[in-house]
């Protein structure tokens, strides 16, 4: 009885390995997103506290430069909230991308397993079959053996 070998096994792991491989990369780029996502909430709450915190000093009455300070905090965590938003937009790109990636390695990956499954099944036939012969002739000899004593 021989054993089962599946040809392309070596290609089959190295197709895994890279399939592995930018899953791991996908991941990093998703934990980035939602690290950016974190960072972005954490502006926008600095923002709102400015803001209240401006209310309150226009309540009490304070100096133009307070105003002008207040303002110019809240501009620029503004614009650092909007760089910050086009940063994410770019990691999102890039883990669409990445993910594109890892659809088409599982496809790829996911072939040679099938055509892997299929040998194995047809090998798994071949052994029957074999099998079977074996008993036949094992038992017609028997037979012969036993019908001419």
């Amino acid at each position: 009885m021989k054993r089962f070998q599946y040809q392309l096994e070596t290609v089959l792991n190295y197709k895994s390995q890279v399939l592995d491989d930018l899953r791991s990369e996908h991941a990093q780029i998703v934990y980035r997103v939602n690290q950016k996502q974190d960072e972005i909430r954490c502006l926008n709450h600095r923002l709102v506290q400015y803001q209240e915190e401006f209310d309150l000093t226009k309540r009490a009455g304070a100096s133009i430069e307070s105003y002008r300070l207040y303002d110019m905090c809240i501009g620029k965590m503004e614009q650092t909230i909007d760089q910050e938003k086009q940063r994410l937009k770019t990691l999102k790109k890039k883990e669409a991308k990445k993910q594109e990636e890892v659809v088409e390695a599982k496809i790829d990956t996911s072939k040679y397993e099938k055509l892997k499954e299929r040998q194995w099944q047809a090998y798994q036939k071949d052994e029957l079959k074999s099998e079977e012969a074996f008993i036949e002739e094992f038992v017609t000899r028997s037979y012969t053996k036993t019908g001419n004593i």
